[in-house]
């Protein structure tokens, strides 16, 4: 059943002057309560979408609603103060000559500002101590908090989230998005996030819908997007991913890694042979020739069934990259020339470059245009 806080983009088109249009009827849905994440490379106007929302850009066709009600269909047009919704930039903007909490107060009414709103906030994002302090004296993570802040004081519908994280160094940018992902799970708040992190992507959102030249190419739960992409170029962005030309039989593909299993609800065009699947690293056993059957791969949480010592299709490790959990091996095959394969396995097991290797698989795999 629909709420009057779920988000809906239908058919949405933007351009500007004569340039192709940047969207190309965009299709979305933001379920009121939950985390929407927009994942795309730049350039493929994901700043643009959110601007659309937010009511600073009109979009040219297509309908941009919240609930019931329609906020930009081409006739009807709500000014962006009035839509209810909230948007955090990607370097925060905050006024240089105002504390933070005089930043927080921004645009409340004097009456708003007279009530425990601001104070309620900064302590809510954890920055209470520091009200009375200017943005050039917080660090990248407290300075977002502020922006956050900011962004929740007018009580939005639904928040939008323009790369937020991206400024700040790697190990401050996990530990700040968590938090403010929890934050605004407890608020219970509707939030969008825009961003070309698939990792901020897959593990922050409750869906994730993938913005490829224009248009949403697939939309889903993070685990359906990465075993079940929609076709090859996406199964690459999503993650590292092996695609393995196949023979189809039913409910199953013959490779070079032998007979896998497809997924049991996957789709195919009718009549269809041949085709390509993904298998992805983590799928790939490995063991050293003439080592016992126990895999070198396997990682938790997956099934390991012994494979006898000569199965398995013949190669070389060509590199390791160890990231101390696990490893990245590169495989390449001695008896089918091409690609490498990538073949993802615990850290302790790492086999270095040279050593011959013996390659096995396990299913379920998707095949992918």
């Amino acid at each position: 059943m629909s709420s009057d806080s779920d988000l809906w983009v239908l058919d949405l088109w933007k351009g500007y002057a004569s340039a192709q249009p940047v969207l190309r009827g965009v299709n979305l849905s933001v379920p009121a309560g939950t985390q929407v994440a927009v994942l795309g490379l730049s350039g493929c106007g994901k700043t643009t979408l959110l601007r659309a929302i937010a009511g600073f850009e009109r979009s040219q066709r297509g309908r941009i609603a919240l609930g019931t009600r329609t906020l930009d269909d081409g006739h009807v047009y709500v000014a962006p103060e009035r839509r209810g919704i909230g948007y955090v930039p990607q370097e925060g903007a905050l006024f240089p000559n105002l504390t933070v909490q005089a930043n927080v107060a921004f645009g409340l009414s004097r009456a708003e500002r007279r009530t425990k709103i601001v104070q309620e906030l900064l302590e809510l994002v954890g920055i209470e101590p520091l009200a009375r302090r200017f943005p050039h004296q917080l660090s990248g993570g407290e300075q977002q908090r502020v922006a956050l802040a900011r962004a929740l004081a007018r009580r939005p519908e639904v928040l939008l989230l323009d790369e937020p994280f991206s400024s700040l160094d790697a190990s401050l940018r996990v530990t700040v998005r968590e938090e403010v992902s929890a934050l605004l799970r407890r608020q219970g708040a509707t939030t969008m996030l825009v961003t070309h992190d698939q990792e901020e992507a897959l593990s922050l959102a409750d869906t994730v819908a993938v913005l490829r030249d224009g248009v949403i190419v697939q939309q889903g739960i993070p685990a359906e997007l990465y075993s079940k992409p929609v076709d090859a170029r996406l199964a690459s962005f999503l993650g590292e991913a092996n695609l393995l030309e196949a023979t189809f039989e039913e409910g199953a593909a013959q490779t070079v890694l032998g007979r896998l299993q497809l997924h049991p609800d996957h789709t195919r065009a009718p009549g269809l042979t041949h085709g390509v699947v993904i298998v992805r690293p983590e799928q790939l056993q490995v063991r050293a020739k003439g080592e016992s059957n126990s895999p070198a791969g396997t990682l938790p949480g997956t099934a390991e069934s012994p494979s006898p010592p000569d199965k398995g299709l013949p190669g070389t490790v060509e590199q390791c990259r160890y990231y101390g959990h696990d490893a990245l091996l590169h495989i390449r095959p001695q008896e089918r020339p091409g690609a490498a394969l990538i073949a993802r396995v615990h850290g302790e097991q790492a086999l270095a470059a040279g050593t011959a290797v013996l390659v096995t698989a396990q299913g379920p795999v998707s095949a992918v245009e």
